[in-house]
């Protein structure tokens, strides 16, 4: 059992997909999903693996889209500027009008503004006599 988990594992490594893993290393998924929840040493080890392998297909990626712009490719050649340089990225511009609609009387509003003049003063009249 533990060689079948070991040989899930490396195969998860290169490959991160748990259908392939299951196909490839002759494990049945109700077993692998047993082993997940029953192990949870084995479930942090195919969590690694997936990490990894994941990390080996971006590599993969990387190389084969740099591999496109040196053979001038437009759409690669277009695909990283817009994902790499500012110059090329989509933008969205955005206009707005915004309406305030206030919920104080004239009254209220007008005591409102007079409380804000009076303490806009008195910072200032104490910043005046530097207390």
């Amino acid at each position: 059992m533990k060689r079948d988990k070991e040989k899930f594992l490396e195969i998860l490594e290169k490959n991160p997909v748990i259908h392939i893993a299951i196909e490839h290393s002759g494990v049945s998924k109700p077993t692998f999903y047993r082993w997940r929840s029953d192990d949870k040493e084995f479930a942090e080890k195919v969590e690694t693996a997936m990490s990894e392998g994941k990390g080996l297909v971006s590599d993969i990626a990387i190389s084969q889209l740099i591999s496109a712009i040196k053979e001038k490719n437009l759409g690669a050649i277009k695909f990283w500027l817009m994902n790499h340089h500012p110059d090329y990225a989509n933008k969205l511009h955005v206009t707005a009008e915004v309406e305030q609609e206030t919920m104080l009387s004239p009254e209220q509003e007008a005591l409102l503004r007079r409380g804000i003049e009076l303490v806009a003063a008195l910072e200032n009249q104490t910043k005046d006599h530097g207390v």
